[in-house]
């Protein structure tokens, strides 16, 4: 079996180029000028970054990919899904102020930011996934299913569930409604904390099901009923409403792995990932902790198994940073990311992507 190609550029710059040119460069060696972009809608999965958190990625890299876009002639624009927790980008209005906040506006990037799945994360499209084991539908965030072209732009770290996060945990989870992100996260269905409901009823009007009911003051929710919609989720005024996020790692690195396969499958589609910043867990904090390596460089490929691999066993050679969440743990599985967060194994991630057809665990590494 021919391996994949992944791009790899390190971090080095001279007088003549800087770095912002050397991912362009980096981009165009790795064949995305192979892509029709004429006249298409391309959507740009980037994480904007939970505000507080400053480890993601500056705007100037998403305006490299959307001027190479815009010069191949698509339509580009950034994207991403709102969260399924309690933060600043639960809604797409936060989440469009997250969004600015951080840099990533129309004058910085060169392009619009879409909030994918709507105003409450509930407009989703339906995308079957083919070979699925935990999933048969993806509940996808609409406009990213609308583009023609795909491109993932993803800032490498680690993760405290799924061990990394990368261009497989942008693309799956990152995609994902908030129905979606649900299913990801929860073999199980929302629930109330009734601590925090003040019996608005605000969840039964929104629910088609009639699960949630109101006794003594305060909303509860009938399984029997619910479908997992997660719409009481985003209507709750005081984040009452809670997902059961009871499903195992593993599962959910597998629901991630089909969650992708469903968002890319069927249309041109390309991957960029940047070895940088590289903190113990999401940027979907509010927070980020030093990194717990040096930084490594910028990958690129068609295959986005294939590039998380090359991420992977990029950082595994590198030093372990002083005083890092890393360098405070036991060293004995020989792995920076499982060693980091020992709950996690990030390898079910990978497997079950190969087994589904997504990509290859094959790579060959070509250094621009």
């Amino acid at each position: 079996m021919e391996k994949s190609k992944v791009f790899f550029s390190n971090l080095h710059t001279t007088f003549s180029e800087t770095l912002p040119q050397k991912l362009e460069r980096l981009i165009k060696t790795a064949g995305i000028g192979e892509i029709d972009f004429k006249n298409k809608y391309a959507a740009i999965k980037i994480h904007f970054g939970e505000p507080g958190n400053l480890a993601y990625l500056r705007p100037n890299y998403a305006a490299v990919v959307v001027k190479v876009v815009k010069e191949l002639g698509g339509k580009a624009f950034l994207t991403d899904c709102n969260t399924l927790y309690v933060g600043g980008r639960k809604n797409a209005l936060d989440h469009l102020d997250a969004a600015y906040t951080n840099g990533f506006s129309p004058f910085s990037t060169g392009c619009h930011v879409i909030i994918a799945d709507g105003l409450k994360g509930t407009d989703e499209e339906l995308v079957p996934v083919e070979g699925g084991e935990y999933v048969k539908e993806a509940k996808i965030g609409r406009a990213i299913m609308d583009a023609d072209v795909f491109i993932s732009l993803s800032h490498f770290k680690g993760h405290e569930a799924t061990g990394f996060g990368g261009a497989l945990k942008n693309i799956g989870m990152g995609c994902g409604s908030r129905a979606g992100k649900m299913e990801m996260h929860s073999a199980g269905k929302p629930f109330v904390k009734p601590e925090r409901c003040i019996g608005c009823g605000r969840c039964i009007k929104i629910c088609a099901h009639d699960a949630p009911s109101i006794q003594n003051g305060k909303a509860s929710i009938n399984h029997d009923k619910c479908v997992g919609c997660g719409r009481c989720i985003g209507i709750c005024p005081m984040d009452a409403v809670c997902a059961a996020s009871d499903e195992s790692n593993d599962i959910l690195n597998c629901k991630i792995a089909e969650y992708s396969k469903a968002v890319v499958s069927g249309r041109p589609h390309f991957h960029i990932s940047l070895v940088v910043d590289v903190s113990p867990n999401c940027d979907c904090h509010a927070e980020n902790d030093i990194p717990i390596v040096p930084d490594v460089g910028m990958f690129a490929s068609f295959d986005p198994v294939a590039l998380d691999l090359a991420c992977v066993d990029a950082v595994n050679r590198q030093p372990v940073i002083a005083g890092s969440q890393l360098d405070q743990m036991p060293h004995v599985h020989r792995d920076h990311f499982t060693d980091s967060a020992p709950q996690t194994n990030w390898r079910s991630c990978i497997r079950h992507a190969v087994k589904i057809g997504l990509g290859s665990d094959a790579y060959e590494l070509i250094e621009i």
